[in-house]
């Protein structure tokens, strides 16, 4: 094996090429290096693959990386390098759960896990195995080879996959006792798959005594000719193994090298070998001089003859001729053969490095070989390195399948690439564009349209939108997000005109969304139950997708079914998220088209991503419901009315994910006259943070209307939630209003300190000694700071979502909030309320939630 030394530690643990001295004798990381390179490349061989690594934890929680890449070149998989164990992909699910993973096809990878067949939409197989020792775990284990349609992955590959795994967690728990940190933290080393299939190079040598005409033969010699041949032997059993032609070109060869001046000579020759075929040869000559022989024997030559004289004069020359003999196999014969071919063609290995340039491959690109190759291929061809040619690239290392594209390299004429796979490399043809031998593309059957993705324009760049649909729908939260996500993203991705989504709910689809149809034409199929005979409902009980080309198609099939339209094309998809049905969505198109078979894989595993959004917002708009209602019932709905102070409170609810966050207030009427004013934030959003932030709210009131000194009602508070253990920590904010005099008596858990707007309208920030967030440590204290608030003046208490925004330093939120309260000036509480949060409530994104409570001390006069 070689390392790749573009990205990631060698294989001796440095940057560059192995050291050479072996794993045992190397630093540790080498050592670790070697064992996964090694783990990789048994696995791939064992199962028959042409590809797979090893992902390994990263040290950061929750993070795995790849460790080792084998068979792939590394820069064309950068986005696969890192791998979040929550994330709905195999090697995190192999990861988290410990058991392993086998897709034997595309189909069943979409209904396991679409995400990568959205992000990967090339048909392969792929085995996954969780790289353990006891209950350490160190990784994933993973081999791609060619799919395998409805035919599972054998019990044999299985078991080889397991054990594999498993004999890689014990030698990493072996490094580890010796004091090798198994951790990834950076990119993977590329490791090259050992050649398959190709001849050995194989080395043979013999000597010639010119005037004896006897040759000697070494072991090496005697392997490529058959054990049938003795040594020594005359230059004529030699020569009777070659063709005529070459036999004189063995013959003018020694010539040349016993000639005046006596140079080398070196000959290519096709020799006869022992299973009857014809061997390429490439033969060195160098003569020397040897003490004269007692008699001269005559040599035959090729024509059996009589010897040519070798000598000068044909007396004895006293020259011997030394032979050495390379056997290339075929490659030289397939190079003479390549370069005669009208065609451009170029290779690389499976690590994308250039292995050959044919010569009109150099003036097609105006570039020497030299300049080309041993080079990476987006080095070597720069175009190679834009996202859809990388795609094209992928998708044939992947796949294993012939791809076809258009390119315009830097602008010039535009070419037709096919790129043909192979275990051990992918080879290039390229032909100019206007190039009259260029074969014309064969329709497939059911026949392609002008509105394929296949056909080799711009559109093309389409094949990027499904990326783009997949990244959206993770943000989508509503079923109203993710249906406009779809029509936004999916439509123009493969030319669509018409969506609808109809949703399932107690055995009927119900309509959830349509763009493009005929206004009232969906609606008789708005609640149609599951056993009618129409395709929306089909897709869905059966759960496979039905593409009709053309509506004659569709009509046929259907013929009770009404039709919008005479012309175009239609796909029904079936939205199924984890097994579990969810619903169909249709996609329409004005013209009839053709649906290839990287667009069905791309638009059912995208159907599932779909599903699954579209469940995820379904639970979204439950909870949300719950959350709110919980939320409403446990936020105070009137403040307390006390002499000589007023409070006015005011929420608003994120706008981004779960719209219902922990932000609480409250004002308690406590024993002697006194006020607790309370606000406070519970970490997260949904019903959760809801139900905590009820329970904390409950626990402040208790306590506070106990009697409690406020850093007792703290750190009761603090005690209670670490004996509850939600998962949770909270932020708070108590101050005890004495509203007689003023005097305030305030602590603070980790929360943001009160502005105070003074009489003079002059503002301040209000310095609180603080402690620990709640639920973190149950010896936490929190101690007091006394203050007053003048007659006139206004406190104001508010959390981190009216203050913080994404880019902006939260300092500079507050010094904003405070010039904003100056100004507020004079106004009556509840507008000036009202005006400290306008900005906030008008922003159409807000990413958390707000809570403001403002306590004010009226003048005496009032």
């Amino acid at each position: 094996m070689t390392s790749h030394g573009t990205s990631g530690p060698g294989l001796a643990g440095g940057t560059g090429r192995p050291s050479g001295n072996g794993a045992a004798d190397g630093p540790a990381s080498g050592a670790l290096t070697w064992t996964l390179a090694e783990a990789a490349l048994r696995a791939v061989d064992e199962v028959g693959g042409y590809a797979g690594g090893v992902y390994l934890r990263s040290g950061a929680p929750g993070l795995l990386r790849m460790a080792a890449l084998v068979g792939l070149p590394g820069p064309l998989f950068r986005p696969w390098f890192r791998m979040h164990t929550n994330r709905p992909f195999p090697v995190a699910e192999v990861h988290r759960s410990g058991q392993p993973v086998h897709l034997h096809d595309v189909e069943e990878a979409m209904r396991r896990f679409p995400q990568l067949v959205a992000s990967l939409p090339f048909p392969f197989a792929s085995l996954y195995a969780p790289v353990v020792a006891g209950r350490e775990r160190f990784g994933v284990l993973v081999a791609l080879r060619a799919p395998s349609p409805g035919v599972p992955v054998d019990t044999r590959d299985r078991n080889r996959m397991t054990r594999g795994a498993l004999h890689l967690g014990e030698t990493l728990a072996d490094l580890a006792r010796q004091g090798t940190t198994v951790e990834w933290p950076g990119d993977p080393v590329c490791v090259q798959l050992s050649t398959s299939g190709a001849p050995p190079v194989r080395f043979g040598a013999f000597e010639w005594d010119l005037d004896t005409g006897m040759v000697t033969m070494d072991a090496g010699l005697l392997a490529i000719l058959g054990t049938d041949v003795p040594s020594p032997c005359p230059i004529g059993a030699l020569t009777s193994l070659l063709d005529p032609e070459d036999g004189y070109a063995l013959w003018a060869a020694a010539r040349q090298a016993t000639g005046p001046d006596g140079r080398p000579v070196v000959r290519r020759i096709r020799l006869k070998g022992p299973d009857g075929g014809l061997h390429l040869l490439e033969v060195s000559t160098r003569a020397r001089q040897t003490s004269p022989p007692a008699e001269t024997n005559r040599a035959t030559g090729p024509g059996g003859e009589g010897p040519p004289r070798l000598g000068l004069g044909g007396v004895h020359t006293g020259l011997r001729l030394t032979c050495t003999l390379v056997d290339l196999g075929t490659g030289l014969i397939g190079s003479d053969a390549t370069d005669r071919l009208p065609r451009a063609i170029l290779a690389i290995d499976r690590l994308g490095r250039v292995t050959y340039v044919n010569e009109l491959t150099e003036r097609l690109l105006g570039r020497p070989r030299a300049a080309l190759a041993g080079r990476p291929l987006w080095e070597a061809l720069p175009w190679f390195g834009l996202p859809f040619h990388e795609e094209q690239l992928r998708a044939a290392m992947i796949s294993g399948e012939p791809v076809r594209f258009l390119a315009r390299p830097e602008r010039s004429q535009w070419l037709s690439v096919s790129l043909h796979p192979g275990r051990d490399g992918v080879t290039m043809v390229l032909l100019p564009e206007n190039d009259p031998g260029r074969p014309t593309r064969e329709p497939e059957s059911g026949g392609r349209t002008d509105d394929s993705l296949f056909l080799p324009d711009d559109r093309v760049s389409a094949l990027y939108r499904p990326v783009a649909l997949a990244i959206a729908l993770s943000e989508a939260v509503t079923a109203r997000q993710v249906s406009a996500v779809v029509t936004e993203e999916l439509l123009p991705a493969f030319g669509g005109r018409q969506l609808a989504i109809y949703l399932l709910s107690d055995r009927r689809l119900y309509l959830a969304w349509e763009t493009g149809f005929p206004p009232g034409f969906l609606e008789p199929f708005d609640g149609v139950a599951l056993d009618a005979r129409v395709p929306g409902v089909e897709t869905l009980t059966t759960g496979r997708p039905l593409f009709f080309e053309s509506m004659e198609q569709l009509g046929r099939s259907y013929p009770d079914l009404p039709l919008d339209a005479h012309s175009g094309a239609r796909a029904f998809l079936p939205l199924i998220a984890s097994g579990r049905p969810v619903g169909s969505c249709i996609l329409g198109f004005d013209r009839p088209r053709g649906f290839s078979s990287e667009e069905r894989t791309v638009l059912t595993a995208l159907a599932g991503l779909i599903a699954q959004a579209l469940e995820r917002a379904q639970r979204y708009d439950t909870e949300s419901a719950v959350a709110r209602g919980l939320q409403d019932a446990l936020l105070p709905h009137r403040l307390p009315v006390r002499e000589g102070v007023e409070t006015v409170a005011r929420y608003l609810p994120g706008t981004q994910g779960m719209d219902v966050g922990g932000d609480w207030y409250d004002v308690i009427e406590t024993g002697r006259g006194r006020l607790a004013l309370v606000i406070g934030d519970v970490q997260g959003h949904g019903v959760a943070a809801a139900a905590t932030m009820g329970q904390l709210r409950s626990a402040v009131r208790a306590f506070a209307l106990a009697g409690h000194r406020p850093q007792d009602v703290m750190r009761g508070t603090n005690r209670l939630l670490i004996d509850l253990d939600p998962g949770q920590f909270a932020s708070c904010c108590y101050v005890l209003l004495d509203p007689a005099s003023g005097e305030l008596r305030a602590v603070r858990a980790g929360h943001l300190p009160p502005l105070l707007l003074l009489p003079d309208g002059t503002t301040e920030r209000v310095e609180l000694a603080g402690g620990l967030v709640l639920g973190i440590d149950v010896r936490a204290s929190y101690p007091v700071t006394r203050l007053r608030l003048d007659p006139g003046a206004v406190l104001a208490l508010f959390t981190d979502g009216l203050v913080e925004k994404p880019g902006q330093d939260i300092d500079d939120g507050i010094e904003l909030l405070r010039r904003t309260l100056a100004a507020t000036g004079s106004m009556p509480l509840a507008e000036a309320a009202d005006r400290v949060i306008r900005d906030a409530r008008q922003v159409t994104s807000r990413p958390d939630d707000i809570a403001l409570l403002l306590a004010a001390r009226r003048p005496e006069h009032d």
